[in-house]
């Protein structure tokens, strides 16, 4: 309702009044449970001093609830006053009109879309694919869906492929219609019915004004039935705008196309009956934004030039834009009316935020970035609202996203899916409406990192600010009536700002703190008592206070990356808590009362052992104590040393967690690998499974698993094998595969070909065989193959048809190895070799130096980059083609 009264600065004030009333109920709420703890606890205890215990707690509990019925008096009191205002003002909220969807927001105004394409530069490859999909052979109907976040051009890449009179002279007819948010199906078919009829120079069916839905897509199929036509539905929002139209636009094998820019989703749903290619167009490069600013900002310069004093300025305006188009230009629009004074063009790159916000040339620009927030549904807005705590170019951490998510209570359960995995798919929702960027994607094709663009950042922090759902750090809080819902603290200085008055905050997250004062934490743990979540993520800590235990609404505790060595006894009270992430902090060893945490789902604690860093247990794990099994809901539990466990039978209590979807078990016995295996068929739902022997001369004895879980993705497996275990095979999800230390001396490696999902393999000293054998037809899906530390290898044979897909392929050391294959060159999808450790003259027999046409790697088509790491020399990376490389070679 806000989005839609934008102009009315009266509702606005009203909409925050009913907000904060609804923060207070929730509040109060949440004090009750805080405090309220049933009578019959206290029965159960006997004796005097039990009794002088229940007496105490009626008499704090009958204070307590005279201070929530006090709160909930004033909470009536502003309700009625909310409802009186309402009443005054006309504003109506409760009464709806029959029909009208009140999530959908107002139209952007029309031209607000289109970059001049005149100006535009730095889409030339973009509107080449273009066109190669227009002019295609494909006779089936075909849509190419063009998406991007707003201002990166969509339209203006569109139009002028449109405009192309020789590309659209290919097609019998065309239509051009711009969608809009509320949109209807009749005019939707009128306006194109016309428009393919004034294509051909024809005049429509006298009828067409008048015609219902049923009609117009009968008559919209007689015309179509013989003709190639192409149609462009700019500026789709809604994803099932296709259900609506797919039936008027027959697919008659004829070649048609049909254009939609936008939705991601709305391709997602064409998907189901049609022929779909999706276009990402992306921000431009930094100096093609420069390019483009310097053409906009001197348009109307006699020499057209931007002076040498003004260029740092415009690489500084255009890495603010982050390479978006529209930003671009309208900044070059503001800069034409400044001239070349450098103090303007400074003044405007010093307050370009607050510029964005009041100018008349620049507020567009947050407008049309603010319609994308508008159009979201309600679930996903706090969802998205909510990196705006992350500061800005921050890498933000997927699965730390999610799971702060999930303990904010943003994600609601669905059924057959985790709360993790229903999380997941709200991010997607929000990267497939190009709101936020993937900036990181690992080995096997899931998103790691993503990040806001920085001017989508800027409108987040606005509407945060506006709703007081985030509030940034440092500012003086004492100066807020209220302290906002989330808190994201960002101070390299030591001048932490004091709170006093109000702790109602639910999250606290820090970042770049240089030290944290003790006066705060104090304040943190005893004051802000319903916290559900605390990030310490890489602060200067050292203890966690016996107060934590206070915090009973937390679910999100992390001191990752902290110098904290030992968790308080009072852990056990935190029933609530689903994520405890220490990793890389110094805790090893948990307190007892962490199995008394019956929500936990996320349990992570490991740090670098320094005396071992190269070895097989590098990384030093948790200490877990009887009766762990009792923390049933656990859905990723890494690492636990086994070695330093203490109590009852540890795989009984393994084989409890059957909701486990992440396991590492760290320094194995030999004898308790049967063991081992037992509780691992337990976990029907287990994805990653990471088991290293208690020395590399150990025995991993896991042959004994009949049932393996049938979901697990990733194995990581390191010890001595000497024969693969006969249950991988039956793997058919696995995605990534890591042996180290296995010391396989047979052929069992080659079954490994045939696992029809394998993205993923690494072998670290993991083969004792003389020659490797990579079958035609194996492999077929594989794009990163590491074969590392083989010292007994003399020969790598690369059947024709083998490794089809490897982009990534890594050798050595390997000081016994002969040649590369002739066949190599078949790897027509590599695009990166990697020659680790090897001796010189090693290299210089693998690329013989008779001149870079004889290399047998030059005749792969798309290979880019050599890497050598030579022993005894500094790492060195060449371009293939390298002047510098033939040198080194040579």
């Amino acid at each position: 309702m806000v989005d839609k009264e934008d102009s009315n600065g009266g509702f606005k004030l009203w909409a925050q009044h009913v907000r904060e009333v609804a923060f207070q109920i929730e509040d109060v709420m949440d004090e009750y449970k805080l405090y309220h703890v049933p009578v019959a606890q206290h029965q159960q205890q006997q004796g005097l001093m039990a009794s002088l215990s229940r007496i105490a707690h009626m008499v704090q509990t009958v204070k307590r609830q005279l201070r929530a019925a006090s709160k909930i008096g004033d909470i009536k009191t502003s309700v009625n006053e909310i409802k009186e205002r309402s009443e005054r003002y006309g504003f109506n909220t409760l009464q709806r009109v029959p029909g009208e969807n009140y999530n959908e927001p107002i139209d952007p105004p029309m031209g607000l879309h289109f970059v001049d394409s005149e100006a535009i530069v730095g889409i030339d490859s973009s509107q080449q694919e273009l066109a190669r999909r227009l002019a295609d052979a494909e006779l089936k109907r075909t849509i190419v869906s063009v998406v991007g976040m707003g201002g990166v051009g969509k339209t203006t890449l569109v139009k002028k492929a449109f405009d192309d009179e020789i590309m659209v002279g290919q097609f019998d007819c065309h239509a051009w219609i711009t969608v809009s948010q509320s949109y209807r199906v009749e005019v939707l078919l009128r306006t194109m019915m016309k428009q393919m009829y004034e294509s051909r120079k024809q005049s429509p069916p006298v009828r067409v004004d008048t015609m219902d839905g049923v009609e117009l897509i009968s008559i919209c199929r007689d015309y179509l039935y013989d003709k190639r036509y192409i149609v462009v539905f700019d500026d789709v929002w809604n994803e099932d705008f296709w259900r609506h139209i797919e039936h008027a636009l027959l697919d008659n094998n004829k070649g048609s196309k049909i254009l939609i820019t936008r939705s991601m989703n709305t391709a997602e749903f064409c998907k189901k009956s049609s022929l779909v290619h999706v276009h990402n167009l992306e921000p431009l490069p930094l100096e093609q934004a420069q390019e483009l600013l310097r053409r906009t900002a001197f348009q109307y310069d006699e020499d057209k030039q931007c002076p040498e004093e003004l260029n740092g300025l415009t690489f500084e305006l255009v890495k603010r834009c982050e390479g978006l188009p529209l930003a671009v230009v309208a900044i070059g629009g503001l800069l034409a009316t400044k001239g070349k004074d450098v103090g303007q063009w400074k003044r405007l790159l010093d307050s370009l935020s607050a510029e964005l916000d009041s100018s008349p040339h620049l507020s567009y620009v947050k407008q049309i970035l603010s319609f994308s927030y508008y159009d979201l549904p309600y679930h996903l807005k706090g969802c998205f609202l909510f990196m705006g705590m992350f500061p800005e170019d921050y890498p933000i951490s997927c699965k730390r996203l999610i799971r702060m998510w999930i303990a904010e209570g943003f994600v609601k359960g669905k059924h057959g899916m985790t709360l993790e995995e229903f999380a997941m798919t709200y991010l997607s929702e929000l990267i497939n409406r190009s709101l936020v960027q993937v900036s990181v994607i690992d080995s096997i094709g899931d998103v790691r990192n993503c990040q806001l663009h920085g001017l989508m950042r800027e409108v987040v922090v606005s509407k945060s600010k506006e709703l007081r759902f985030i509030q940034t750090c440092p500012e003086n809080l004492s100066n807020h009536d209220r302290v906002a819902r989330h808190l994201s603290i960002c101070n390299k200085s030591n001048n932490f700002p004091m709170v006093v008055g109000n702790y109602q905050t639910h999250s606290a997250i820090f970042f770049d703190i240089e030290e944290l004062p003790k006066s705060f934490c104090f304040l943190l743990f005893t004051k802000f008592k319903l916290l559900k979540e605390l990030d310490f993520e890489g602060v200067p800590l050292t203890y966690i206070p016996e107060e934590l235990g206070n915090l009973f609404n937390l679910k999100y505790l992390s001191i990752r990356d902290t110098k904290v060595k030992k968790l308080p006894r009072s852990i056990g009270k935190l029933h609530k808590l689903q994520t405890l992430d220490l990793k890389r902090s110094f805790v090893s060893e948990l307190p007892v009362e962490i199995n008394m945490l019956f929500n936990l789902q996320y349990l992570v604690a490991y740090y670098k052992d320094k005396q071992s860093i190269n070895g097989i247990n590098s990384l030093k794990g948790m200490k877990l104590y009887s009766n762990f099994g009792s923390l049933e809901s656990l859905e990723k539990l890494y690492e636990v040393d086994l070695d330093a466990y203490s109590g009852g039978n540890f795989f009984r209590e393994l084989a409890r967690l059957k909701q486990l979807r992440k396991l590492c078990i760290t320094k194995l016995k030999s004898e308790n690998g049967n063991a081992l295996c037992d509780a691992i068929q337990q976990m029907i739902h287990l994805q990653s499974l990471r088991i290293s022997s208690i020395k590399e001369e150990e025995l991993l004895h896991l042959h004994t698993m009949s049932s393996p879980p049938v979901f697990l993705r990733c194995l990581r497996l390191l010890g001595i094998l000497m024969k693969l275990p006969g249950w991988i095979y039956e793997l058919r999800n696995l995605t990534k595969l890591t042996l180290e230390w296995s010391r396989i001396s047979d052929d069992s490696l080659q079954i490994l070909g045939v696992l029809p999902n394998l993205l993923f393999f690494w072998i670290f000293e993991g083969y004792r065989g003389a020659q490797l054998h990579f079958n035609k037809n194996h492999f077929k899906k594989l794009k990163d193959l590491r074969l590392c530390w083989l010292n007994d290898l003399k020969r790598l044979i690369i059947d024709e048809g083998s490794l089809t897909l490897v982009e990534h392929l890594e050798l050595g050391p390997s000081p016994q190895l002969e040649e590369l294959p002739a066949t190599i060159s078949h790897l027509k999808c590599l695009k990166t070799l990697l020659f680790n450790n090897m001796p010189m003259e090693s290299v210089q027999k693998l690329l013989p130096n008779g001149g870079s046409d004889h290399w047998k790697v030059r005749h792969i088509p798309n290979i880019y980059f050599l890497y050598f790491t030579v022993k005894g020399a500094q790492h060195e990376t060449y371009k293939l083609g390298d002047s510098r490389l033939l040198e080194f070679l040579s």
